[in-house]
């Protein structure tokens, strides 16, 4: 399988986007992400498996988009591969929080650490919105890509507020 990737300039920095040979995205990371990935020399420098995910980002980056619709492929445990996916139902300018994770794949309130050790593996930082994840009283705690940037991505949702008042989205959904 040969890795494609591709950068693009953001307000978090530059990103750096990978595909697999389906031109499925299967990474995004963000300039000095804890995990994140590094352009290998074996790596193929292509832009064009990225320009619907190019687009897609200008126009959330803008305000203009809520929701990505993107293919993709990520590759974890069955049990972070169920956290990333309940992270994927975390609605826009909304937040929930670990304990919500949790409950939401049916994990028990003692699996609330892993479920912040397969959040802060996502590979798919911005487009799987693990920066809505918050703390249980409401801070703002740990993401991959830096709190600075944690709180760039709240603010441009206008979630911020809403997560400092403990507003957060129904666990239900």
């Amino acid at each position: 399988m040969t890795i494609r990737w591709t950068s693009f300039e953001s307000p978090l920095g530059q990103l750096l986007l990978t595909a697999d040979d389906s031109g499925a995205l299967t990474s995004l990371s963000v300039p000095g992400q804890k995990g994140g990935r590094t352009v290998q020399p074996e790596w193929r420098h292509d832009p064009g498996p990225f320009r619907v995910a190019g687009e897609q980002l200008a126009a959330y980056f803008a305000g203009e988009l809520k929701e990505f619709q993107l293919e993709f492929h990520t590759s974890g445990t069955e049990f972070r591969e169920r956290v990333w996916s309940a992270l994927d139902s975390v609605p826009y300018g909304a937040t929930t929080t670990y304990g919500e994770i949790a409950a939401r794949i049916g994990a028990s309130r003692a699996a609330v650490r892993a479920v912040g050790g397969a959040i802060g593996a996502n590979p798919l930082l911005v487009v799987r919105p693990c920066h809505r994840v918050i703390g249980a009283d409401g801070s703002l705690t740990g993401y991959a890509g830096g709190l600075d940037r944690k709180v760039q991505l709240l603010t441009l949702e206008d979630a911020l507020d809403s997560s400092s008042q403990s507003s957060r989205s129904d666990s239900s959904n």
